[in-house]
């Protein structure tokens, strides 16, 4: 690319990042309008502009910040409305219309934690370094891979803050081992139940990702394509790196349109690994 052409674009990239921060700096989401005439663009410009460099429109990248801050807000504050109007929303009966779409459950059972839940784990060693797998009573809820024992226990922790955990019995330490054997043969499937918990967007991508069979491979814009929102490829890459169960939703089998490996929550070296093993690295 000669510098004439580069400079535009550099120009481009500065006014979109400049825009992605004012969103995400601002209480309410701006307008259309106010984004473009802060990038100096026209409207429909702007929007062209904004989509080909995000993967996502201006109101797409807003509402999914959106609904970030409730997220985390859910956890911090001490009512769910607090959570709501902290988070940028001018009504709680607006986002309560979305709530499903926003968390997968209702806001109340999101903020809980894990608030009477029983949680059963065990940390064992498989061919990746530890592993830990901690399960409900509906079924497998988390398999997470690491080199610090404690770290993967402090991971579940975080994750379930108000639920209570215990350490697995004799009978659990069967369960283990299945997960184990199937994270060193991928191929064989894991016939358990899973209790996988995330939003409604997360939960069709991690079920597009099970339909990936072992040996293949697909990248972030297929995956949007079949969950059918094909502006979502940025959000694909979130809920892969929001996966709690290594292998069993097997997020590693997504790449890079160029085919190259980018970011996985257990590291690229076991996502490189975990290919090569299954035979499409």
């Amino acid at each position: 690319m000669t510098h004439d052409k580069a400079a535009p674009l550099n120009r481009q990239a500065i006014a979109i990042a400049a825009a992605c921060r004012l969103i995400e700096e601002a209480l309410a989401p701006p307008t259309l309008g106010e984004l473009a005439r802060g990038a100096g663009m026209s409207r429909f410009h702007f929007h062209r502009v904004f989509r080909a460099l995000t993967g996502v429109t201006p109101k797409a990248y807003a509402e999914a910040h959106r609904a970030r801050r409730v997220r985390n807000a859910l956890g911090r504050t001490e009512t769910v409305t607090d959570a709501i109007y902290g988070a940028g929303y001018n009504s709680s009966g607006r986002f309560y219309d979305t709530a499903s779409e926003v968390l997968g459950m209702t806001p109340t059972a999101f903020r809980a934690g894990g608030a009477g839940t029983t949680i059963r784990f065990a940390v064992g060693q498989c061919w990746l370094g530890a592993i830990l797998v901690a399960a409900t009573a509906q079924g497998v809820c988390a398999i997470l891979l690491g080199e610090d024992a404690e770290a993967l226990v402090r991971d579940l922790q975080d994750s379930f803050p108000n639920a209570r955990l215990i350490g697995g019995d004799v009978a659990f330490e069967a369960l283990i081992g299945k997960v184990v054997g199937f994270v060193e043969a991928p191929a064989l499937g894991l016939d358990l139940p899973l209790d996988v918990r995330g939003t409604a967007l997360q939960q069709r991508v991690w079920q597009a990702l099970r339909a990936i069979p072992a040996g293949s491979t697909a990248t972030y814009a297929e995956v949007a394509e079949r969950i059918g929102r094909p502006d979502a490829a940025r959000a694909v890459a979130q809920a892969c790196a929001s996966n709690p169960l290594a292998a069993a939703i097997p997020c590693h089998r997504v790449v890079r349109t160029d085919g190259a490996l980018s970011g996985y929550r257990w590291g690229i070296a076991r996502k490189r690994a975990l290919l090569g093993r299954e035979g499409s690295a």
